[in-house]
């Protein structure tokens, strides 16, 4: 377990922080940066002899699929439902919005 912070020590890094604590956000925080450099400290005593540096955590190849070319609607069957069509451009026309 590594040495319990003090009071002392999160006054220190709340007033480098330019925090301003009570007395109870002090206590709070004393247990939590504690129970944080325990964890740090477990991981750190983790084996990873044998284990390859990685650059990246996610793998390198694409999780997506190819892109494929399928069959799709025409522009005038597109244009078919539309409550205000702009049939000379093959745009929908909609109502301003911004002013």
């Amino acid at each position: 377990m590594p040495q319990r912070l003090t009071r002392a020590d999160v006054e220190r890094i709340a007033t480098l922080a330019r925090l301003e604590l009570t007395d109870a956000e002090k206590d709070l925080f004393v247990r939590q940066l504690t129970d944080v450099l325990a964890y740090a400290e477990q991981i750190q005593a983790i084996d990873t002899a044998g284990v390859p540096p990685t650059s990246h955590v996610l793998s390198t190849q694409a999780a997506d699929r190819a892109d494929t070319r399928v069959p799709s609607l025409t522009n005038a069957e597109a244009l078919a439902n539309a409550p205000d069509p702009s049939p000379h451009t093959g745009l929908f026309r909609v109502p301003r919005v911004i002013g």
